[in-house]
C-alpha cells in the first residue's frame, strides 16, 4: 500500500460514493471495494439526510472488515448513539425533539422494520475511533485539539468501545467530556457579538459560530467563520481576539476534516489542513476525496470529487 484516499461526509448518498470510488480506481471484488495500492479513510457522518442509509453503512462496514478502509466517528454517529440510549429520567440522552427527529429520520426509517440490524449498526458506531493519528497523517471529524485528545486518552476513551457512562457525560453541558466531544466532532465554537446571528443549513437561528481554529490571520468574526460561504455575509465584521485558536504548527502532520458543509472548488484550508465535506446532501453538492501519498504539504491536484448525481 502506498497511500490513503480520505473521503468526506457521505450522509446516506451511496451512488456518488460508488462513483467516487470508481473514479479513484477502486473495483468491487467479492462485494468489497478494493485498490491495489490505496486504502480509504472515511471521515464519519455516514448517515442521516440521504436516501441510501443502509447501502452506505453496508459498503463502509464491508471495507473496514476487509481491511480496505479505516474510519472515524462523525457527530451524526455520536448523535445516533445518544438518540437510542435511555437517560435516567425516562427519556434519551439525545432528546426526541421534532428538530432532532427530523435530522435523524432517514436513518430511523431505513431500519424501522429491522431492529436487530439497527442495533448492530449502533454497535459498529460505538467501536469507531474519534480520531486517528497515523504518524504522518491525522484524521478527525471537525477539529484536531491536542488537549481534548489527551483528556480522552487519559480515561481510555476515544479509540473505540465508547462507554455508556462517557456517552452520558459527553451530552451534558458543563463538563470537560462535553467540551471535548463538541470540539472534536463539531468544531470550535464561539459566541457572536450581542444581537448577531445567522440561519444555519437547517434554518435554525444561531448565535454562535464555528471558527477557523488554526487561522491566526483571521482578525474578524467574518474572517474566522468556518462554514458555508452563503452564510458569511450574515457574520459581523467586528474584530475578534485569539481565544478561538488552537495551535496547529505548519510543520505538523497533515490533518483532514469533514463536517463543515463547504461550497465551491475543493482545496486546502492551509498547507497541512483540508476539509473534505462539500455538502453532498444538498443539490449541487459534491462527494470529495483527497489522494494522500505521504506528502506533508497538501496539493490542489490531489483533490478528487464527483457531483451528487455521481458525475
Amino acid at each position: 500500500m502506498t497511500g490513503y484516499d480520505i473521503i468526506g461526509d457521505i450522509h446516506g448518498y451511496c451512488d456518488p460514493l460508488e462513483a467516487l470510488l470508481d473514479t479513484l480506481g477502486y473495483r468491487r471484488v467479492d462485494g468489497v471495494y478494493r485498490h491495489p495500492q490505496h486504502r480509504v479513510i472515511f471521515l464519519g457522518d455516514f448517515i442521516d439526510r440521504g436516501p441510501q442509509q443502509r447501502e452506505v453503512v453496508e459498503l463502509a462496514r464491508r471495507m473496514l472488515d476487509a481491511g480496505t478502509a479505516l474510519a472515524v466517528m462523525g457527530n451524526h454517529e455520536f448523535n445516533a448513539l445518544a438518540w437510542s440510549t435511555p437517560d435516567r429520567a425516562g427519556g434519551y440522552l439525545r432528546p426526541h425533539t421534532e428538530k432532532n427527529r427530523r435530522q435523524h429520520q432517514a436513518f430511523l426509517d431505513a431500519y424501522a422494520d429491522d431492529p436487530q440490524a439497527h442495533a448492530r449498526v449502533l454497535d459498529w458506531f460505538r467501536e469507531l475511533p474519534i480520531w486517528l493519528d497515523l504518524g504522518g497523517l491525522r484524521i478527525v471529524h471537525a477539529c484536531w485539539d491536542p488537549d481534548a485528545i489527551a483528556s480522552l486518552e487519559a480515561v481510555g476513551e476515544g479509540q473505540g468501545s465508547l462507554t455508556e457512562s462517557f456517552l452520558a457525560a459527553a451530552v451534558s453541558p458543563g463538563g470537560w467530556q462535553h467540551t471535548a466531544i463538541e470540539t472534536l466532532l463539531k468544531g470550535k465554537e464561539i459566541a457572536l457579538p450581542a444581537e448577531s446571528g445567522y440561519h444555519d443549513k437547517e434554518g435554525t437561528l444561531r448565535h454562535q459560530m464555528r471558527v477557523r481554529w488554526w487561522d491566526r490571520g483571521a482578525t474578524s468574526y467574518r474572517e474566522a467563520f468556518m462554514g458555508p460561504e452563503s452564510a458569511r455575509t450574515h457574520i459581523p465584521d467586528d474584530p475578534i481576539h485569539g481565544e478561538h485558536l488552537i495551535e496547529y504548527a505548519h510543520d505538523a502532520p497533515p490533518v483532514f476534516l469533514g463536517h463543515y458543509w463547504l461550497e465551491g472548488t475543493p482545496g486546502p484550508l492551509a498547507s497541512n489542513i483540508a476539509c473534505l465535506d462539500y455538502s453532498v446532501a444538498k443539490p449541487g453538492g459534491k462527494m470529495v476525496a483527497y489522494r494522500w501519498q505521504g506528502e506533508q504539504q497538501l496539493c490542489q491536484e490531489n483533490f478528487v470529487w464527483v457531483s451528487r448525481s455521481g458525475r
